[in-house]
């Protein structure tokens, strides 16, 4: 696939056929993905391919954070923004009934017990160069030494005819996980990652144009523009 088409065409899938994702795929998908940039080239990731009775104990607690994130969205809140007040919170947790309520049978969290195929993605915090580590703020940076690995994992099953979705709504439970899928107390659940046969792909992704998020000098500055000449 042109890379071009890859990067403007890998959207996000959550419905997927009963078609079965092998393992020889599986692992080709993964042979790519880890080549991904990470930082001091630590490859800071490990994968659990979950199978059996387990995807159920994951499903339950899935499906659980999956209406505290939608009880944020119906109340009119961006889901647990790093940057939401106390009142914001509380209105939030009051749309959890509601939330509950609006479950569908046939949704993707409901559901996600049988995707074709379930990774979960871990995070080594021992590897991870976290230079934000210190600042008085909402901590992000030692993602990056893991979240490209993620992202090449959605970009080599396009490759391969299978789409997928990064979601981490199953880190609002990673004490239960960790329990469940016996990870050490070293590695934190980076994301849950589930692959299949689409049902359909998007054709046209909705993104912001360049000039809506990039500007010169400063963070007020000019929009930077295609034809501008400095």
């Amino acid at each position: 696939m042109e890379l071009t088409h890859a990067l403007r065409s890998t959207g996000s899938i959550r419905e997927f056929t009963d078609q079965r994702v092998s393992d020889e795929v599986l692992y080709e998908i993964l042979d790519d993905a880890r080549f991904a940039p990470s930082g001091g080239n630590r490859q800071a990731w490990r994968v659990i391919v979950v199978e059996g009775e387990r995807r159920q104990q994951l499903r339950e607690l899935y499906l659980d954070g999956w209406h505290d994130y939608v009880a944020h969205v119906l109340s009119g809140n961006v889901p647990f923004s790093p940057l939401a007040s106390e009142q914001e919170r509380v209105a939030a947790f009051s749309k959890r009934n509601d939330a509950i309520a609006l479950s569908n049978p046939a949704g993707f969290a409901e559901t996600i017990d049988r995707v074709p195929a379930m990774l979960v993605v871990l995070a080594d915090l021992g590897a991870l160069a976290a230079t934000d580590r210190d600042l008085d703020r909402y901590q992000l940076v030692g993602g990056a030494s893991v979240y490209p690995f993620v992202w090449s994992i959605l970009l080599s099953a396009h490759e391969h005819g299978i789409g997928g979705v990064i979601t981490t709504v199953l880190t609002l439970h990673e004490a239960e996980a960790r329990e469940v899928l016996q990870i050490p107390d070293n590695y934190a659940v980076a994301a849950l990652v589930a692959l299949g046969v689409p049902v359909r792909r998007a054709t046209r992704l909705r993104r912001r144009r360049v000039e809506e998020f990039t500007t010169r000098d400063t963070y007020d500055g000019e929009s930077f523009r295609r034809h501008d000449v400095h």
